[in-house]
């Protein structure tokens, strides 16, 4: 079993735990990224996050764990959503889907 990434402990790719580290560990997780961009909107269900994210049920079971104790998720009446500080951390991650866009298009000139 990994072992959940936190700052200040080892994570992938660094022995000291720095948080941006911890942080791309995290979110370089199976499904991870792709959970998040689904509860972007209203809360989902586990099922229906299931369903969206296109994953199976132990590994959506695992992601949410981890964004849960990370404080990016919460369990509510209506099902999964993010936290103020999921919403704040998919804000951070706009400008990078606006970069990656501008490189498919100039990728896609180029080939």
């Amino acid at each position: 079993m990994t072992p959940k990434p936190r700052p200040g402990t080892r994570v992938r790719g660094s022995s000291t735990g720095r948080p941006i580290m911890a942080l791309l560990d995290l979110l370089g997780r199976r499904a991870a990224l792709r959970v998040l961009w689904e509860l972007r909107g209203a809360p989902l269900t586990f099922r229906a996050l299931q369903e969206a994210a296109g994953t199976n049920p132990s590994v959506l079971n695992a992601r949410l764990g981890e964004l849960r104790e990370a404080g990016v998720v919460e369990h509510g009446e209506d099902g999964y959503a993010l936290t103020g500080d999921g919403r704040g951390l998919l804000d951070k991650l706009a400008p990078l889907h606006g970069w990656a866009e501008a490189w498919a298009r100039r990728t896609e000139r180029t080939s």
